[in-house]
């Protein structure tokens, strides 16, 4: 086999690699991109400590929009927090989930501790 076709082979395996990680690579960067605005967003801006948020987990949807996050915070471990973090400047609660073993304790939208109504 000549150079020439060694380098061919070479390039068109590089080639098709490259375009096969290229959506995982996007969906795993934005997903880091989106867990970085929201943890920044509730520490700087909202003031939490570190301390109190339990997780902050940057989430690829089916659904539109395709990316957000999804926050826990230790006194809450039972609710999950929807956050969108589109744009760095504008990050915004969007809605809340009760997880299926609280939701036999009836919680209510009053008691939850870190809901913000959209505005």
């Amino acid at each position: 086999m000549s150079l020439v076709k060694k380098i061919i082979i070479i390039s068109v395996w590089v080639i098709s690699l490259g375009l096969i990680a290229t959506p995982f690579l996007y969906v795993a960067i934005n997903k880091m991109i989106y867990d970085y605005r929201v943890t920044n967003y509730l520490i700087e801006e909202k003031g939490y400590k570190t301390e109190e948020i339990k997780s902050v987990k940057g989430v690829w949807g089916i659904k539109l929009p395709p990316f957000y996050a999804v926050v826990i915070f230790k006194d809450e471990p039972f609710v999950e927090y929807v956050y969108f973090a589109h744009r760095p400047n504008h990050i915004m609660q969007f809605s809340y989930r009760i997880t299926d073993v609280s939701q036999q304790k009836v919680i209510t939208k009053s008691d939850l501790k870190h809901f913000v109504p959209m505005e």
